[in-house]
């Protein structure tokens, strides 16, 4: 068999795409070429790779079982044909763009800025907010960075916890638990004000009272912290919040850190990466910042 790499990147483009117009458009190709290569696909392989299923297309059983396979080969052929050199980060002109809640950018995002704007300033970061729904940004490579609390359920996305925070109440100075640790049941009985960017208004915090047979009041949702440390400062609402993410907004708007009276796991911080960025070098670098300064808030 004569190898062909542009089969295999093609291959790999549309295993990860799961569409031939968007593996053609991340290829820079037209779709009549993609469709032509995964024709090549199917005769070399002897599996049809995606079927149509209504108007999406499904990757078959035997693709699924060489997607991470076919991502490794693509790496290391990148990596062969790659010049190897040095990072220059005087001479570093890229964008980085990460997706992450308030909280975090707020935290995170001075001690970031000033980092990559001193060490290479020719970079330039996009820190966006959340989605209120999936996207497939970071799969795409639209996103370098997604940082929150759950890992990645998709093989081609890397991930690492970076820092574990806690989960504490913010209260006005005037509310009754600034003065006094409250009882499960005072807590139940508080008006309380949901952080979600979904507007749900139960969480694993519901759970935990209705085993003891008590329902907390959660009056509203909002979507930022911002938004709910902001009705907290009204003073009869509480909210609940990360600790280490939040001390120094509370600090700033005069609110007070009162801890749960239940305990709970530490909330984590995961960053997530789409694995081609595995081996970049610049990229590799921005992960290390915010790891820096992620320790610095911890």
């Amino acid at each position: 068999m004569h190898l062909d790499l542009n089969l295999l990147t093609a291959l790999d483009a549309l295993l990860e795409e799961g569409s031939v117009a968007a593996a053609a458009d991340r290829l820079h190709l037209s779709p009549p070429a993609v469709s032509r290569a995964l024709g090549r696909i199917r005769r070399v392989t002897g599996d049809e790779i995606l079927v149509r299923t209504g108007r999406t297309m499904t990757p078959t059983p035997y693709a699924l079982a060489i997607r991470a396979q076919v991502r490794d080969l693509v790496q290391q052929a990148e990596s062969v044909l790659a010049p190897e050199r040095a990072l220059d980060l005087a001479a570093l002109d890229r964008v980085f763009t990460l997706v992450c809640h308030d909280a975090i950018t707020t935290a995170l995002g001075p001690g970031l800025i000033a980092a990559v704007r001193h060490a290479a300033p020719g970079a330039r970061l996009r820190l966006l907010a959340e989605s209120s729904v999936d996207t497939h940004e970071l799969r795409r490579g639209q996103v370098d960075l997604e940082l929150g609390s759950a890992a990645p359920d998709s093989p081609e996305i890397r991930s690492e916890t970076f820092f574990e925070d806690r989960l504490v109440l913010a209260v006005a100075p005037d509310h009754p638990f600034a003065k006094r640790k409250p009882t499960l049941r005072r807590y139940a009985d508080a008006l309380h004000v949901r952080i979600s960017r979904r507007g749900r208004l139960r969480d694993p915090m519901d759970d935990v009272l209705a085993e003891s047979g008590l329902e907390r009041r959660v009056v509203a949702t909002v979507p930022t912290t911002t938004a709910a440390l902001g009705v907290v400062r009204l003073g009869e609402f509480v909210t609940a919040v990360p600790e280490g993410m939040c001390a120094g907004v509370i600090e700033a708007l005069g609110l007070v850190i009162v801890p749960l009276p239940m305990p709970r796991p530490p909330v984590p911080l995961v960053v997530s990466w789409h694995q081609r960025y595995e081996n970049d070098k610049a990229h590799r670098w921005l992960r290390d910042r915010v790891r820096e300064v992620l320790a610095e808030i911890g």
